[in-house]
This record gives structure tokens, C-alpha cells and sequence, in this order.
């Protein structure tokens, strides 16, 4: 019955140029969709970095301090 259906919509050239276009415009859609997601994880893992920067530098004073005479 489905596959009926499928293949009734296949047939029609108007419905082929239909399903081509629907899916052009998904892969699109998709493709936006990932770089927005690779933007996003891209900032968080610069923060991420700048942040253990900063541990670092951070922990490097705190050990200076503690190894300084009083």
C-alpha cells in the first residue's frame, strides 16, 4: 500500500522536481544548521582555552607568592 503510494508520487514528473527541490533545500538547511553548531563549539573551545590560559598564568603567580620570602 505505502510503496503503492510512493511509487505513484515517483511517477509524477511535477512530484519528482517536488521531492528534489524538498531535498536540496533539507541538505541545505542541514548544512547551515552544522556550521552554526561548529561556530558555537568553535567560541566555546576558544573559552575553554583562554580560561586554562589563565589557570596557568594564575597558578605560576600563586607559586611565585608561596615561594617568596616573608
Amino acid at each position: 500500500m505505502i510503496a503503492a503510494l510512493f511509487t505513484g508520487i515517483a511517477a509524477a514528473p511535477w512530484m519528482r522536481a517536488a521531492l528534489r527541490y524538498g531535498a536540496i533545500a533539507l541538505a541545505v538547511f542541514l548544512f547551515l544548521l552544522s556550521l552554526r553548531r561548529s561556530g558555537r563549539a568553535g567560541r566555546l573551545a576558544e573559552r575553554l582555552e583562554t580560561s586554562e590560559k589563565f589557570n596557568d598564568i594564575q597558578r605560576q603567580m600563586l607559586d611565585a607568592a608561596a615561594r617568596r620570602p616573608s
